[in-house]
């Protein structure tokens, strides 16, 4: 990375946010110096995903973590579209409100792989980089030496630190609130009793 100051986006469904999302936010922040604020981007509920939350639902939940940490940002740029945008046109966008930074797009290596299929992914190895975290037993330079288009464009991705990992799966504490199981300790207490309050997920 250069000297420039970085805003890393983290996209995702946040379905609900977890402990491990906030965690492995601050953790990009704490590791590299120039990477000034992480940007939380929430996905369109027209996003095709099952048992998607409303916008308004999954926005207020990370409101209510991001503002108390003056390193997040919030974004509504994708929930307030008609419809779903693709990454390009996300980071395309986010850039014209943040000129003065360059901007990183944060993925797994589970997106790495699907990356060459994504819309325009030339575009978007060309004007951004890509930061990738590890995935469980996955290996990046593997992944990269495997596909011929993410091998051409390497240089694009950047292998975050060893000591950055993350086993995220909103899927896994969505499956225990449908079974009526606490999820106490794995969201923010503040995403909790919200979720509570709310009766979300059957809850």
């Amino acid at each position: 990375m250069n000297n420039k100051k970085i805003l890393a986006v983290f996209g995702g469904s946040f379905n609900p946010p977890l402990n491990s999302h906030f965690s492995l936010a601050q953790q990009i922040v704490n590791e590299y110096d120039n990477i000034e604020k992480v940007i939380f981007v929430p996905v369109n509920s027209k996003y095709e995903k099952q048992d998607l939350l409303p916008n308004k639902h999954r926005y207020n939940m990370l409101k209510l973590v991001c503002d108390k940490n003056d390193k997040f940002i919030l974004s509504d740029i994708e929930i307030k579209q008609d419809r779903q945008l693709y990454t390009l046109e996300t980071l395309e966008l986010l850039q014209e409100q943040y000129p003065e930074y360059e901007l990183c797009f944060t993925i797994g290596t589970d997106n790495l792989k699907s990356f060459p299929t994504w819309n325009n992914p030339e575009e978007l190895s060309k004007k951004f980089k890509i930061l990738v975290i590890e995935r469980d037993e996955d290996n990046i330079e593997a992944i990269l030496d495997e596909n011929v288009f993410l091998k051409e464009h390497r240089n694009s991705f950047i292998k975050l630190k060893k000591n950055i990992r993350s086993n995220i799966s909103s899927s896994f504490v969505r499956d225990k609130l449908k079974r009526g199981k606490s999820i106490r300790y794995l969201t923010p207490d503040e995403i909790y009793y919200y979720i509570k309050e709310n009766k979300l997920y059957n809850n």
